[in-house]
């Protein structure tokens, strides 16, 4: 049996992980520590060091680490020896969560819903959704585009834009199309504002219904309301209703996924609803698990033509996500805390607009509720036709690594890694933002100071 001595150091703890675990592990090597205690929106590391977390399970943690609720929530079952793994045979817990979920859905389609529970990654519910819509459709090809994240399985990778991740897997799932999505600040057009906008209206809808486009007619559209790895690049809502009405006209499912950007937040519940917009599929993870491993693909009922078993797991039945789930909807879903979400975003996003306009290297704020990016760029490199610096990873790679040294943990992504994310606990206090901020502008103004010479 192994054992670990309790007084080991950080150290200790990565160098065992090195020893044993795949070369696939990421986080440990931009974050090395071993984690002891978490609590709210901090965690505790084996040596006692506290961090800030604005990571938090990349945006799993909606209500941050060990809420009081969910885990007595937790408990009582464990105690009342509630069955805790349930394949998709139903308990009163399980009906509480599918009632509460369909409750918060537009009412074109809480009354026309399906539920498909998966297994617990949001991979499996993209799976299964493209698995749902190419067997209601008898379809092939799917649409989706560029700088989207739909997860690491093999069919849900073939989604997704990230090279990185695909250049060395032969053989993903075929007939996948990507169209461009809009970037304002890296127009994909040239155009950038409302101008890049239209054209990817047109392009979308162009290439659809053009006889000669040589894809033939989708099974679905999949697409995220707001990129998250992507590099937090909200659709704008005339593109998202552009997408809507051209999938409605040509009879394409629309699946929205919201395993990043859903669950509040946005600002909304679900980010789609910026848009006023209703999809024919929404996936749903993370979050929705209050804590817990958990997804769900939700969707109209004209879909659900697929045959019992059709698509199973094992873990489908996690009951501790489904009560935890139950209180994360019902609390993020009120009003008040939705504008709570709304009004901290609105904070962080102005305190950092401030900041790019003292510094070189950020280049882009941008972002909707708690789920932000800042574009750091290298102010030394030649701007494109539209002014906007080369994206710049090394220095993103310089302000999270300076940013945990200051006990401050915070993800990147987009493009060459060059964004800063915001993924913190939507129940953030005002204090806690503030020891961000401090922290994080600190950081840029050195590093910019040092970019200058």
């Amino acid at each position: 049996m192994a054992h670990t001595d309790s007084t080991a150091t950080n150290l200790f703890y990565i160098t065992r992980q090195e020893e044993t675990e795949s070369n696939a592990r990421s986080y440990p090597r931009k974050f090395p520590f071993a984690l002891k205690k978490a609590q709210g929106s901090w965690i505790e590391d084996v040596e006692g060091n506290k961090y800030l977390d604005f990571l938090c399970g990349a945006g799993t943690l909606a209500l941050g680490h060990n809420d009081s609720e969910i885990n007595q929530a937790m408990i009582e079952m464990i105690s009342a020896n509630a069955p805790l793994h349930t394949l998709d045979l139903t308990t009163p817990v399980k009906d509480a969560f599918v009632h509460t979920l369909l409750d918060l859905l537009p009412p074109d389609l809480q009354h026309n819903a399906k539920i498909q529970f998966c297994s617990p990654s949001g991979t499996d519910a993209v799976d299964a959704a493209i698995k749902l819509c190419k067997t209601a459709t008898g379809r092939a090809s799917v649409i989706a585009f560029s700088g989207g994240y739909h997860g690491m399985g093999h069919g849900a990778l073939a989604l997704t834009g990230n090279l990185n991740a695909k250049n060395k897997v032969a053989s993903l799932m075929p007939q996948v199309y990507f169209m461009p999505y809009p970037y304002t600040y890296r127009c994909p057009f040239g155009l950038g504002g409302d101008a890049g906008t239209k054209a990817a209206c047109a392009y979308f809808e162009r290439v659809l219904k053009d006889p000669e486009s040589g894809i033939t007619k989708p099974a679905a559209v999949i697409l995220e309301p707001i990129q998250g790895e992507g590099g937090v690049i909200p659709a704008p809502e005339e593109f998202l209703r552009t997408v809507r009405r051209v999938t409605q006209e040509l009879d394409i499912p629309l699946i929205v996924d919201e395993i990043q950007c859903g669950i509040g937040r946005s600002g909304k519940f679900f980010a789609f609803e910026y848009a006023d917009i209703v999809p024919d599929v929404i996936l749903a993870s993370k979050a929705i698990g209050g804590s817990q491993p958990l997804s769900v693909v939700i969707y109209n009922k004209k879909l659900d033509l697929w045959t019992p078993g059709a698509h199973a797991g094992t873990f489908r039945g996690n009951q501790l996500a489904m009560r935890a789930g139950t209180i994360v909807m019902n609390r993020i879903s009120r009003p008040e805390f939705l504008q709570e979400v709304v009004e901290k975003g609105n904070y962080i996003k102005s305190r950092l607009l401030a900041l790019k306009e003292k510094v070189s290297i950020i280049g882009d704020v941008r972002g909707k509720g708690l789920m932000l990016g800042c574009e750091f760029v290298n102010p030394k490199g030649t701007p494109d036709q539209l002014g906007s610096l080369p994206p710049s990873g090394e220095i993103a790679a310089q302000v999270q690594k300076a940013c945990f040294e200051r006990k401050l943990v915070m993800e990147k992504g987009g493009r060459n890694g060059a964004v800063m994310r915001c993924l913190c606990a939507l129940n953030i206090t005002r204090d806690d933002i503030d020891i961000m901020l401090s922290i994080f502008e600190n950081v840029v103004m050195e590093i910019d100071a040092r970019e200058r010479t």
